[in-house]
């Protein structure tokens, strides 16, 4: 995935201004910056969610295996099935652990259910959420602890076999034990998806990403391999952040 020369706007305040970044396939690639910088808009634009928010509208090229998303004829829906999101709170739909899981597929025209059980274990054995839920499948989602209802949101976008996951502060609601978790499941699906992590956490950023991409009042101000960037940054502005100077 890669943007060229990405702009975003609300109405006629600019939320980002030219920003173009390669992400490396099969890495985590976190973007940090204060709050109000434009990281979590920028992460909007990746797979069109800007769409349903009045008033917004993006400029430039997002390329998803050379493809712009951003033209008219891109099928959103197919879209969001290559581009899945986590977002920063768990936001499982009000119905079975089972029937979230596989909502995605159901939607997608998969109706079999010898499949769709195929789907729902694998889905859960991958969001390492398996063997705590196994044994009530039935059972509300929302009667899940925080950390578990995040890895099945995770769970419920990797059941459309998505190629590049996008990440939102997901670990912002979560204590400190469920953050863990969450890190460790990111780093394992590394292995088989492109993952784009917002956050304001600095430890995690450097914790579990290879590249960091900097932003600041909408711009991108440096983006590197990640110990480049935390280590010895080119910009004193990155330096300055990284370092708690301000944000």
């Amino acid at each position: 995935m890669e943007t060229l020369g990405v702009n975003m706007f609300y109405d006629d305040f600019q939320a980002i201004t030219d920003v173009s970044i390669a992400f490396p396939a099969r890495r985590i690639t976190a973007l940090i910056g204060p709050s109000g910088c434009g990281k979590s808009s920028f992460l909007r634009c990746l797979n069109r969610m800007n769409d349903v928010i009045p008033g917004a509208r993006v400029e430039g090229e997002v390329l998803l295996d050379g493809h712009n998303i951003c033209d008219s004829g891109t099928d959103v829906v197919q879209l969001r099935k290559r581009v899945g999101m986590v977002f920063q709170r768990p936001n499982p739909f009000p119905m079975s652990i089972y029937d979230n899981v596989a909502y995605g597929p159901r939607l997608h025209g998969i109706g079999d259910h010898a499949q769709l059980d195929e789907i729902v274990e694998k889905s859960l054995h991958r969001a390492a959420l398996w063997e705590e839920v196994k044994d009530k499948l039935r059972e509300l989602a929302t009667e899940l602890s925080g950390g578990q209802q995040q890895r099945l949101c995770i769970a419920r976008v990797l059941a459309v076999e998505p190629e590049v996951v996008l990440m939102d502060e997901p670990c912002s609601a979560l204590d400190p034990t469920s953050t863990f978790r969450i890190e460790e499941l990111m780093t394992e699906l590394m292995a088989d998806y492109t993952i784009i992590i917002v956050t304001h956490n600095m430890y995690q950023a450097s914790r579990v990403s290879q590249f960091t991409g900097f932003f600041l009042l909408g711009e991108l101000i440096e983006y590197d391999h990640t110990t480049q960037i935390f280590e010895n940054p080119r910009d004193q502005r990155t330096d300055d952040y990284v370092r708690g100077r301000f944000g």
